[in-house]
């Protein structure tokens, strides 16, 4: 299995999951939240995205690396 292949998957896995969650407790996941977001000021959020970006600009410039 390439590591692309495994990328893949905890992609996939990770998406699968929140569904799941939100497709069996949607007023509790809001919640969850919503009580998390309201903990955090703007600077830490803007953070957060910033990284969640780098990352996946990161992931994909590594699949593409790795198709050839």
């Amino acid at each position: 299995m390439t590591l692309g292949t495994i990328i893949l998957i905890a992609i996939g896995g990770a998406f699968a999951f929140e569904g799941m969650m939100l497709a069996i407790f949607p007023s509790g996941v809001r919640q969850v939240y919503r009580q998390a977001l309201e903990q955090m000021n703007d600077r830490d959020l803007h953070l957060a995205g910033l990284m969640s970006v780098a990352g996946g600009v990161a992931m994909i410039a590594l699949a593409v690396k790795m198709a050839g």
